[in-house]
């Protein structure tokens, strides 16, 4: 479980983030959504420790983030996957070399090993025979395949995913959600996804945190979303005519 109490991030004297607190749940996919600007990014990035907290913290399994020692804070990196908007695969490596990339960094596996288990986790999202391409010889919706094969690599307890569908056509996005949506179950992982994709908010939508000008503005489920009675939600959710229609 990760746990956000009054997180409040600015940069010069323009507040991004507000008294932020919420929590993200184990073995669900914990989303963040809300309009560009309402500081989903900055959010994230906090949350990866790429951005240093000013204010609150971020507690990770009753581990404070903000006390973390060095070699506290490099263990939780091991235990952190990535899946980013634009894959961020390595062109001059292999499929498979991307995928064992972060058991490069983070174990002391022979390459046998690692290839193994890189081998395994192409498998589990359907690109067993994709080891030897290169990222150029990949679809969008493949490249995306392989970036959560990497991610999931190092076995991690937390997954977070930046717009994970952004590029991708409807049928791929639902691919997509529903891998990540597996994966989350099956391992019970804690993963957050920032996204504004309708269709992932109602598809894999476990636990919603709305983001509004900064602060949080409302929490709960897909299955709630269309009776929440904020109005502020209502005008992002209903934005899209074939929402409205939904609510009718």
């Amino acid at each position: 479980m990760i746990e956000v109490s009054h997180l409040t991030k600015s940069f010069d004297s323009h507040v991004v983030l507000e008294d932020i607190s919420t929590v993200f749940r184990p073995g669900q996919v914990n989303l963040v959504i809300g309009q560009s600007g309402s500081g989903k990014t900055v959010l994230l990035k906090s949350l990866v420790g790429l951005l240093p907290i000013e204010q609150g913290d971020i507690i990770y399994s009753d581990q404070s983030l903000k006390g973390m020692t060095p070699v506290h804070r490099k263990d939780l990196r091991r235990r952190i996957g990535m899946l980013f908007q634009g894959s961020a695969l390595f062109d001059s490596m292999t499929v498979l070399e991307n995928v064992m990339f972060p058991l490069d960094m983070f174990t002391s596996w022979n390459r046998t090993e690692k290839a193994e288990r890189a081998q395994a986790c192409l498998e589990r999202v359907e690109l067993p025979s994709a080891a030897a391409l290169f990222p150029s010889e990949l679809s969008g919706g493949m490249k995306k395949r392989v970036a959560i094969a990497r991610a999931i690599a190092p076995n991690p307890d937390y997954l977070f995913c930046d717009e994970p569908n952004s590029g991708l056509d409807p049928l791929t996005s639902i691919v997509i959600d529903d891998l990540i949506r597996e994966i989350t179950h099956e391992y019970g992982i804690t993963t957050v996804v920032n996204t504004h994709d309708m269709n992932s908010v109602m598809g894999i939508g476990e636990h919603i945190t709305f983001l509004y000008r900064g602060h949080v503005e409302w929490t709960g489920t897909n299955r709630d979303i269309f009776h929440s009675g904020n109005e502020a939600l209502d005008q992002f959710i209903f934005a899209a005519p074939w929402t409205r229609q939904m609510k009718k």
